[in-house]
């Protein structure tokens, strides 16, 4: 599991997961057949294709009642999974 950080679970993946279209956070290091094989791997599905973004830090900026407090939030990397026609990845069945 250390190629696959987590799976991303919003509303527009949500709308994806019927295409067959599942999204994960994944280290920032890994390659696509990686990615393929973490995938197929954990959940035992044909991996069809993959897709990665990669996301950078953006400055961000609060301020409190004592002072102002800059920052930057995390860089991540996504990747969106295509499986074959009829399988799905059941993120909810552990519950």
């Amino acid at each position: 599991m250390d190629i696959l950080k987590r799976p991303l679970i919003t509303e527009k993946i949500s709308a994806m997961n019927e295409r067959g279209v599942y999204g994960f956070v994944v280290e920032k290091t890994a390659k696509k057949p990686q990615i393929k094989a973490a995938v197929e791997k954990m959940y035992g599905v044909k991996v069809v294709g993959v897709r990665t973004m990669r996301y950078a830090a953006k400055k961000k900026t609060r301020y409190t009642k004592s002072k102002i407090v800059s920052g930057y939030t995390n860089t991540f990397k996504k990747a969106m999974v295509q499986v074959a026609e009829g399988e799905i990845i059941d993120f909810y069945g552990e519950i």
